[in-house]
């Protein structure tokens, strides 16, 4: 089986692990490491203060948190997007609004977004779905024109640009996972970044426990929300070769277009003029002339030994969200379309020309009824 994605670990990641845990670098409160790895990446990035978590949910949930929303604030959300990014703001007693996909990017539509807010909207998170950007300079227009926060989910953007200018460098906050399948991983992990010294107080207080002075005397609730310091080590041996990520992610993206360019019924993945798509996963639509439909394509696919997996099933029709007080039923037919024709196909780095030719040839004869 050719897997939808597996990690590209190798000696180097193990050796920094192991030091590690010969520094005793176990929890995340010990060490220098944690504090090197959020340097480097918010370095990578162009922010000023990056604050590790455990993963890119606890980073979301953390963020979210850091806004102090009140029960029953709105948070406008992309629609199209893992339940993590709803999670953050049901946890913290917020009312997730989602806001449907664009026909074009699949990001969220940003000619919706200004009918969506009312009285209760407090912010937006924008996903850059897959791994193509947001147009960040004219969602941050909307939202500074309105009063309202940004916190970007680059959990699928490392490196992906809006007109040269890198994800997550453009909100009050930005939260990044570094999951085993994400374009550098810690194995689980995450980070929020932000250029607002106040707020990185608030998260690095948030992330531990919220211990001050006295050390068990507490102001406010805190989490256990800590990366330790050998997922650290891992992040900055993966972060040694995060531009060779990228670039094969690339490659990648491009070998298959070039594969699957003339078959009918697929729809291939965006990349905007002002857009760096750094391709997170190789995601596609199946389109009704294709000749089956996605589900069919995807067992056909299995069945010759290539995993697929399905777009996000979107917001709007989240069962829990939806029975949650406060809901609003905003229809969103694109994202609606995108949950039943996506998918994504094998994504890893470690993918070679042939394997990608042999994927393609699947999709070209099952579409042909071959």
């Amino acid at each position: 089986m050719i897997p939808v994605f597996e990690p590209d670990i190798g000696d180097l990641e193990i050796q920094a692990v192991t030091e590690a845990l010969r520094r005793g670098e176990i929890s995340g409160s010990f060490g220098s490491t944690i504090p090197k790895f959020e340097e480097a990446f918010t370095t990578f990035v162009g922010v000023k203060h990056g604050v590790a978590m455990s993963s890119g949910t606890t980073a979301l949930h953390a963020a979210v948190s850091a806004m102090e929303i009140q029960p029953g604030e709105e948070v406008l959300v992309s629609a199209s997007t893992n339940i993590a990014t709803a999670l953050a703001v049901y946890h913290n007693r917020g009312v997730t609004v989602a806001v449907d996909s664009e026909v074009q990017t699949w990001n969220l539509n940003l000619d919706q977004l200004e009918s969506l807010i009312t009285p209760r909207t407090k912010g937006i998170i924008p996903v850059h779905l897959y791994g193509h950007p947001v147009d960040m300079d004219r969602l941050m227009a909307i939202a500074d024109k309105h009063g309202l926060w940004v916190i970007e989910d680059c959990a699928e953007s490392h490196g992906a640009t809006v007109r040269g200018r890198m994800t997550g460098s453009f909100g009050q906050m930005s939260c990044f996972s570094f999951y085993a399948n994400k374009i550098i991983t810690t194995g689980e992990g995450g980070m929020v970044l932000t250029n607002d010294d106040r707020l990185a107080e608030r998260l690095r207080l948030l992330r531990n426990l919220a211990f001050t002075k006295p050390r068990f005397r507490h102001e406010v609730p805190g989490y256990n929300f800590r990366m330790t310091g050998y997922q650290a080590a891992m992040g900055l041996a993966q972060f040694s070769r995060i531009e060779h990520f990228i670039e094969r992610k690339r490659w990648m993206a491009q070998t298959y277009n070039r594969y699957l360019a003339d078959v009918p019924g697929v729809q291939l993945p965006p990349e905007m003029p002002w857009a760096k798509n750094v391709y997170w996963m190789y995601a596609i639509l199946v389109k009704p002339e294709f000749g089956c439909s996605r589900d069919q394509l995807m067992e056909k696919l299995s069945q010759a030994g290539i995993e697929s997996r399905t777009f996000f099933c979107p917001m709007n029709q989240q069962p829990f969200l939806r029975a949650q007080a406060g809901f609003r039923e905003v229809p969103c037919p694109v994202a609606d379309r995108l949950w039943l024709t996506g998918l994504y196909l094998p994504s890893s780095c470690l993918l070679t020309e042939e394997q990608i030719h042999f994927i393609c040839d699947h999709v070209r004869r099952i579409g042909q009824g071959k």
